[in-house]
């Protein structure tokens, strides 16, 4: 072989690697926004729906069981204001939580959630909540914190979750957004769907 088509074959052999190399990166850096459409798409690691208004009320109803975790870094007192409602599926519900400041300077924190069983998270939509954002509260002040939600009728017509009657939403409210992904929180956790006024006692 000359060395114009030796040079022409190390060239193309070059190009191709570089090519190969540049498309790795380029997929490495697409996954996590990829996976992250995936979830939302299939409701896969129980990642909730979001936004979407409720289609009105069937008669099949189910349960949403309302579970709460304070991270140890954040002196607040948070919990559900209910254990657990009935609602009937397409239908908008509103519950709940409550924080309560227990420290003597003001302290902010940020609330995580996500949905058991994993796989009804494509059939719970969130309509408002207070997930991801920051909440200061003053010592000793209590709020209520509103969450909206509803639950896809079709949950009863697909094989895999028409046998779910319980539902859980969980929250965990951390002090910052790092000590949720130090805790392995933000793995799991819902979309932002944007959060109603909360009301102050």
């Amino acid at each position: 072989m000359d060395r114009v088509a030796l040079s022409r074959r190390n060239r193309r052999t070059a190009i191709f690697a570089f090519g190969t190399v540049a498309g790795m990166v380029g997929v490495s850096f697409a996954a996590v926004p990829l996976y992250d459409l995936f979830c939302r798409v299939t409701g896969y690691n129980g990642t909730t729906q979001r936004g979407l208004a409720a289609p009105g009320a069937t008669d099949r109803t189910i349960t949403v069981r309302f579970a709460a975790t304070t991270h140890p870094g954040l002196p607040w007192r948070f919990q559900p204001e209910q254990t657990a409602m009935t609602v009937r599926l397409g239908e908008e519900g509103l519950a709940f939580y409550s924080a309560a400041n227990r420290a003597e300077t003001p302290v902010t924190g940020v609330s995580l959630y996500n949905v058991t069983p994993e796989k009804v998270g494509r059939y719970f939509h969130k309509v408002a909540c207070f997930c991801f954002d920051e909440q200061t509260l003053t010592p000793g002040q209590r709020v209520d914190m509103p969450v909206s939600f509803w639950v896809d009728p079709r949950i009863a017509e697909d094989p895999n979750t028409r046998d779910v009657t319980t539902i859980t939403l969980h929250y965990t409210f951390f002090r910052t957004m790092e000590d949720a992904q130090r805790a392995g929180a933000l793995a799991n956790a819902g979309p932002h769907v944007g959060r109603p006024a909360a009301r102050t006692n």
